[in-house]
């Protein structure tokens, strides 16, 4: 990035955020505590960031006068989802900064042209093919073996969008269940455990990253992080080695997360990516009360063209999502040492909806609530 490009903002100055959902109201409440102003741009009335920020856009991504308005308040925007509609990244980035940027935007949406950017930089993944018909399903399946997973190639998170294909299923049945004409098939990858990198990276080229993050999954929404992975030395260096070389590559500014399997292999234990979600992530919340600086803060830095902190872990950091119904129970946690609830105050707690998150940091085992 040239002089010309970078930004370096002010106190009092304002970022815009696009997504009205948790990681916007905590980007803004990280701005905040700098010193900065945000102001959000969500179609949904009720988005937990609008409580958080005095300052907020109503509107649909479609309404290009709202979005020109929206541009003009503010000094350099960001956003807290990678899926919003890449016209309005372009749109926006006609008239202010926008970081990170719509290139990186149009990698990431779509699978598979993210598979094809990872592998080019000789950086492996599971094997996969481009599917866009039940016929190219069944030749790849061919290819590929069984189990494996088909996912569209855009839009899909937290399992929504994609189906794990066994032996004995019906391809036909499971492609028009997808119900997409663009898709990427993934060969099943035996790993010994998920594992994410949270890295930021500055306009001038540095890259921070933090401790690796340790994930377990239940019905494909991430449920607990543990930092640090419980991997050996030289596995989170490749690791972090991978997402500095991912960030780099890509000239990101702000914070990404690059999500990887741990998997057996004839040489011993091999690093896969799996995904690259080019914004803040479920996975580095420990940050907020387990690290000397937050992942939300790191991204603010880096954004606003200020330097980065260095990111030093407090003890073992365990992080746990209160999904759906769980949040009723948020009061249990609060007598547990070390722990620090945050709710996210959305109004209904809907299965599968991440209604908070409790972080606990300790010298040693993970406590749980009684």
């Amino acid at each position: 990035m040239s002089a010309a490009e970078r930004v370096t903002l002010k106190p009092g100055d304002t970022i815009g955020i696009l997504g009205g959902g948790q990681l916007g109201r905590m980007l803004a409440l990280a701005a905040a505590r700098l010193g900065l102003k945000c102001q959000v741009f969500s179609p949904d009335p009720d988005s937990p960031a609008f409580d958080v920020v005095q300052y907020a856009t109503c509107a649909e991504y479609a309404d290009v006068e709202a979005l020109e308005r929206f541009a003009t308040d503010v000094d350099v925007i960001t956003y807290e989802f990678e899926n919003i509609p890449s016209s309005v990244a372009t749109i926006l980035e006609a008239r202010r900064p926008v970081r990170p940027n719509c290139r990186i935007l149009e990698t990431t949406q779509d699978r598979l042209i993210e598979k094809d950017f990872v592998t080019s930089l000789g950086i492996p993944t599971a094997p996969y093919r481009a599917v866009s018909s039940a016929t190219e399903l069944h030749d790849a399946v061919a290819d590929l073996g069984r189990p494996a997973v088909l996912k569209t190639r855009r839009f899909g998170y937290d399992g929504k969008g994609q189906a794990m294909i066994r032996p004995g299923d019906d391809l036909v049945a499971i492609w028009d269940n997808l119900d997409t004409r663009a898709a990427i098939l993934e060969g099943f990858v035996p790993f010994e455990r998920e594992i994410s990198v949270i890295a930021t990276r500055g306009a001038d080229g540095q890259v921070v990253s933090f401790d690796v993050t340790e994930n377990d999954h239940r019905n494909h929404i991430l449920k607990v992080s543990r930092a640090p992975a419980a991997i050996a030395d030289d596995v989170a260096a490749r690791a972090r080695a991978i997402a500095e070389t991912i960030a780099n590559a890509l000239g990101y500014v702000g914070t990404l997360a690059v999500e990887m399997f741990v998997a057996p292999s004839d040489d011993g234990l091999q690093v896969l990516v799996n995904e690259i979600a080019p914004r803040v992530h479920n996975s580095g919340h420990w940050t907020l009360d387990g690290a000397s600086v937050s992942q939300f803060e790191q991204h603010i830095r880096a954004i606003a063209g200020w330097p980065l902190a260095p990111a030093v872990r407090h003890g073992s950091v365990t992080m746990t999502n209160l999904i759906g119904d769980e949040v009723h129970d948020f009061p249990r946690w609060l007598t547990v040492p070390g722990a620090t609830v945050h709710l996210y105050g959305k109004r209904e707690a809907r299965p599968g909806r991440k209604m908070g998150h409790v972080t606990v940091v300790t010298g040693g085992s993970e406590p749980t609530p009684s």
